[in-house]
């Protein structure tokens, strides 16, 4: 999607006028409990463009979280979502059937990974997602407990929060959280908790889940699911090493564990392929999405193997889950990945990545760029060589590109989060760069733009 005018086009101090004003209302009439790491108060987008309500432009390189996959307001998506909201809006897909439900059911079974019958529980978020795959783990294995890891965020309602090991405020106050969760740690090899190096580890992490966990407190037996996603967001866009994940399934297949994948964020073409964990050979029993299915349009999914998807009616069920607008949505958005953006986020990625890794050169700050596809991360350490990380260096980062025009978040401890739409270019990639480049600079040298 092509803009006449390319580049940030910042015209106010930030917040603008207009954006104070309904900064302050909702500081009046919104939970407290949102994170809000910038004054940024959207108008209207185009593509990889955001414009605030004050006129100001900025380049939108957080795609709403990873999630608007086709940019913003794609015409063909906008004009699905048009088509289908003329027809008819809602009618739950729990209790009736309509066509577009069963036409993405459909299409989830052609793309997801493995060749086995797949079947889909349609819902409106991730957290839903993860939610109904930890209970037809229960169901179809009879076991109570899960493993999951250290790093991870599985989504905010509480039995997905149980999961979630990510930052301790997210579960502060609100236990005592779903029994039967044991956490370990996540292939983060540059933080190894075992001080040991990959490949000669031999998977330390791994054994360690079946020697000592298994072992201690956590009998395999009982062991309803593991569930892990193929690259760590909101742990700080943490890969794991070739292998990781193959020895993962070896370990699940050995008891009867269902090996759970939680795509929610990597999921539809970010990484180059249509699903992370595409990158290895383990195919998941489960998979958990939602974000950039829709490009923006609120729905997820659940996508099992159907021998495993045979729950009785009634088991679980959803009044608004696998809405016909937001399934048209999908359909268009995942025609739209296949037809060229998932060859767009790989050869983008590609192209990110090196520029960043010339980027370091220049940047004590920098420690480390992780990146599949378009979904990179930067880690800011505090000293070069150092595996410590900044994280109030990386805040200031973040706030000097936002000052610039340029929307990025944070992830992790200390990482910079860089996951732009699927449609992006090169010369709006080379504009953000060069951004991040200027804001890294500013931060080191102690400076703050003059507005």
């Amino acid at each position: 999607m092509a803009t006449a005018k390319t580049g940030p086009d910042i015209r106010t101090a930030l917040p603008g006028p207009k954006a104070q004003k309904l900064i302050e209302k909702d500081q009046k009439f919104i939970s407290p409990s949102y994170t809000r790491t910038y004054p940024l108060v959207v108008e209207k987008g185009r593509g990889v463009y955001l414009w605030d309500v004050d006129g100001n432009r900025f380049m939108d390189f957080n795609a709403g979280i990873a999630v608007c996959s086709t940019g913003h307001s794609h015409p063909k998506v906008v004009s699905a979502i048009k088509a289908q909201a003329s027809r008819f809006l809602h009618m739950s897909g729990t209790d009736f059937y309509y066509g577009p439900e069963i036409r993405l059911a459909e299409e989830l079974a052609a793309i997801a990974p493995g060749r086995s019958a797949k079947k889909s529980y349609l819902c409106n978020s991730g957290t839903e997602a993860v939610e109904a795959c930890l209970k037809l783990a229960r169901y179809k294995t009879h076991r109570p407990l899960m493993i999951a890891f250290y790093g991870a965020f599985h989504g905010r309602t509480m039995g997905s929060l149980a999961l979630t090991a990510s930052k301790a405020t997210q579960r502060k106050y609100f236990g005592p959280m779903l029994a039967g969760v044991s956490h370990v740690p996540f292939a983060d090899c540059r933080r190894c908790p075992f001080n040991v190096k990959f490949p000669t580890c031999n998977f330390a992490c791994v054994s360690f889940i079946e020697d000592v966990v298994m072992k201690k407190t956590t009998p395999p037996e009982d062991v309803a699911a593991l569930v892990v996603e193929p690259v760590q967001g909101e742990g700080g866009y943490v890969i794991p090493p070739p292998g990781y994940f193959e020895k993962l399934r070896e370990l699940c297949s050995r008891y009867g564990i269902q090996f759970v994948v939680d795509e929610v964020q990597s999921g539809f073409g970010r990484t180059g392929k249509m699903f992370a964990i595409e990158h290895w050979n383990a195919d998941p029993d489960m998979i958990a999405v939602a974000k950039g299915m829709a490009s923006g349009m609120p729905l997820g999914a659940c996508i099992a193997r159907a021998d495993v998807m045979d729950w009785q009616p009634g088991s679980h069920g959803t009044t608004f889950g696998g809405n016909p607008v937001s399934c048209e949505a999908s359909l268009a958005t995942i025609r739209l990945i296949r037809e060229s953006l998932m060859e767009n986020a790989r050869t983008m990625g590609e192209y990110m990545k090196r520029s960043l890794e010339q980027m370091q050169a220049r940047h004590r700050t920098i420690g480390w760029v992780n990146a599949l596809g378009l979904m990179i991360g930067m880690e800011i350490v505090r000293e070069p060589g150092s595996t410590v990380g900044d994280p109030k260096m990386r805040d200031r980062i973040v706030e000097e590109c936002f000052r610039r025009g340029l929307l990025i978040l944070g992830c992790g401890p200390s990482a910079l989060r860089i996951s732009p739409p699927l449609v992006v270019r090169r010369a709006d990639a080379r504009i953000a760069l060069e951004i991040l480049d200027d804001a890294l600079t500013a931060v080191e040298n102690g400076k703050k733009r003059a507005r």
